[in-house]
């Protein structure tokens, strides 16, 4: 499924996963201080093919193969970029960062503070997450969420393939530490595509990437897909969704949100993950003590909450399908 942009005329058709390796490698080209590290990522074009002949273009020096060690890499990662390095660090699987959480949770987003401003982190950490693959209980995480409680880091979710390559390299632009997360059951997921070198997305900045008046929907990664499906279906029956591609889990965007809501007056927000500890009970939390007054209670659609099973029945159940966002949408407009 498309998402609308900017400049369509000038768009090229590609996938989710090309769209990365497309952010990675202008981002090689812009900047000679940008390097990637990472396990598999040279010879073997990274697990799911997002760095594929990047090592031939730019070398062993700036596409490094790395051991199996997490935390070892992102330590090494934040050393390069204190010594004015921009290293692109890729965890294979977003269910692999808690190994590297000192690097990444207690360094990288402290460093600034402690150096009294005089040293920083431009680390951008990716990680490829989400269900749908039947990979089973340690492998099939989103992750976004995880690391909310780390100020000092930025958090960004790839929705599209526009929005894969801007917040991409807007990430590696960026001064301070940034984690973002791709979906696996989207690399195949084709979009229109526009390469530039400015005049990206502000970071913080949500999307509407549906206007509506009845309902405002607010997902990210797979469920931003699986809610735009759900939106076209409903729209055939007269309901009129709203939809916004989340993109940044922190900061969040919740000047767009709540000027979204306080049009349509109702609230659904889809995570593929956990209630608790989400950014989608993050987001009711602060409305709700800023004053917003609900005319409508807000509707959360998380994961069941259950271990993901490699079994295709246990896992479908437990990640919310597209009849099941148009039963919660429903649900918030009192149908």
């Amino acid at each position: 499924m498309s998402l609308p942009i900017e400049n369509l005329e000038d768009a090229q058709e590609v996938t989710y996963r090309e769209a990365i390796r497309l952010a990675l490698d202008d981002s090689l080209q812009a900047d000679a201080s940008v390097v990637l590290l990472g396990e598999d990522i040279a010879a073997a074009g990274g697990p799911f093919k997002t760095t594929e002949g990047l090592v031939e273009k730019y070398g062993e020096d700036r596409v490094i193969d790395t051991p199996i060690a997490e935390n070892g890499f992102c330590g090494m990662a934040l050393g390069m970029a204190m010594t004015g390095m921009r290293p692109v660090v890729e965890i294979m699987f977003s269910d692999f960062l808690p190994t590297a959480y000192d690097a990444i949770a207690m360094e990288m987003p402290r460093l600034r503070f402690m150096s009294g401003g005089q040293t920083s982190a431009p680390v951008t950490v990716r990680a490829s997450g989400g269900g749908g693959g039947r990979f089973g209980a340690q492998t099939s995480s989103t992750g976004e969420s995880w690391f909310l409680q780390f100020f000092g880091l930025q958090i960004a979710v790839l929705g599209s393939p526009q929005s894969a390559y801007d917040l991409l390299r807007t990430s590696i632009r960026e001064n301070n530490p940034v984690v973002v997360f791709d979906h696996k059951a989207l690399h195949g997921v084709k979009g229109p595509l526009v390469r530039r070198d400015s005049g990206f997305p502000e970071i913080g900045r949500a999307d509407v990437v549906r206007t509506g008046s009845d309902v405002t929907v607010v997902g990210s990664l797979l469920m931003l897909h699986r809610a735009l499906q759900a939106c076209e279906l409903l729209a055939v029956e007269g309901v009129d969704p709203e939809v916004i591609d989340l993109r940044w889990v922190r900061p969040l965007d919740l000047e767009t949100i709540r000027a979204s809501v306080e049009k349509t007056g109702r609230l659904v927000v889809l995570e593929e993950q956990y209630h608790d500890g989400g950014w989608g009970s993050a987001i009711v939390s602060r409305l709700t003590a800023s004053g917003y007054r609900w005319s409508h209670p807000p509707v959360c659609l998380s994961m069941r909450e259950l271990l993901i099973s490699h079994s295709p029945v246990i896992e479908d159940l437990m990640i919310s399908s597209v009849e099941q966002i148009q039963a919660a949408i429903k649900s918030a407009l009192g149908d």
